[in-house]
């Protein structure tokens, strides 16, 4: 592994394994062959469906090396179903759980050489794809497709590693829309393109938080919560926004700790006037301490603008879970050959 590039120091997401798995959809049937094979690239008539009427979802997850050397995938199951419900979300054949949670074992198993160590992780990306040729067809789901399952080893999310992020809050333009929040689709993630490079480059923003008609709901590729010495406070889910497996993760895990759950609207007022800490969460992120949050252009400093413990602590016990320096209660980590 010496002559392959650092994934600490690459762009998250940009490097790959050299192995994939794939499924086809034919006919309301989907096959696979059983193996991984060489990450090649696909060809595509410019016709298909997924590139004219945007039949295409995916999953994010990650294997994490063990403290014994062993590789697990972290909630593994959870993922598989939410998959699924996207798939179902675009009005196609819905694969089984056991479809798909092999063609995510196989890859990995195959890719496992290229697990870096942590704080390092192998990003596994479950992807879906309808494949018909037919521009006619807006009205009408794609009657072929490919379920396929590629890996890359990652570093952080946020260039830099543990620091305090600075959020921009954005009240008028709406993340996504409605009926798709919780669908991991391109479209759901594009719509939030445009204002997060919009504050990125006006306020030194890192991510945008969405609070359309002062309701927060997420960042553009994070959950968000509040939390203090004895509270942890985040949204109630709905289909606006992604119900996130970490965010659910963070919840549990924090319950664990002693803290309050107190899942409930958010206002961008309330948020400017919290004292406690902040925090994103998510399977890039893990958990990402805030430092400023932007409401009405106006930076809000949190707590004293670093990482605050009651972050940090989650964050440890969080960690701790996926890389098996810490009891499993809740089972969620699946062992892999790896």
């Amino acid at each position: 592994m010496t002559d392959r590039p650092d994934p600490f120091s690459a762009p998250f997401g940009s490097l790959f394994g050299d192995s994939m798995t794939i499924a086809e959809l034919a006919e309301g049937e989907y096959n696979y062959g059983g193996s991984a094979q060489p990450l090649e690239n696909f060809s595509f008539h410019p016709a298909t469906h997924a590139l004219h009427y945007g039949s295409t979802c995916f999953e994010g997850l990650k294997a994490h090396r063990q403290s014994d050397g062993t590789l697990a995938i972290f909630r593994l199951d959870d993922h598989v179903e939410r998959m699924r419900q996207s798939i179902g979300r675009l009005r196609m054949p819905v694969p089984e759980s056991d479809l798909i949670r092999s063609l995510i074992i196989d890859a990995v198993e195959a890719n496992a050489d290229f697990t870096p160590n942590p704080p390092g992780s192998l990003y596994i990306r479950p992807t879906f794809i309808g494949t018909a040729p037919n521009i006619g067809a807006a009205a009408a789901p794609s009657d072929s497709g490919l379920l396929y399952v590629i890996c890359s080893p990652v570093g952080d999310y946020f260039a830099g590693g543990i620091r305090p992020l600075t959020i921009y809050v954005e009240t008028k333009v709406p993340r996504t829309t409605p009926q798709f929040g919780m669908v991991k689709s391109g479209a759901n993630y594009v719509m939030a393109l445009g204002p997060t490079l919009d504050a990125k480059r006006d306020h030194g923003a890192d991510q945008v938080l969405f609070a359309t008609a002062d309701d927060i709901t997420e960042t553009g590729a994070s959950n968000f919560f509040l939390i203090d010495d004895n509270r942890l406070v985040t949204r109630q889910l709905d289909e606006s926004f992604l119900h996130g497996v970490t965010r659910d993760s963070v919840i549990k895990i924090a319950a664990d700790l002693g803290y309050e759950i107190d899942e409930r609207p958010l206002s961008p007022a309330e948020l400017a006037a919290w004292t406690g800490e902040v925090f994103l969460s998510g399977t890039a992120a893990v958990v990402a301490p805030v430092g400023t949050v932007i409401v009405n252009d106006a930076p809000n400093t949190v707590g004293d603008g670093q990482p605050g413990p009651n972050t940090l602590k989650v964050r440890e016990a969080l960690t701790s879970l996926l890389t098996g320096d810490a009891d499993d209660p809740h089972s969620w980590r699946t062992l892999v050959t790896g």
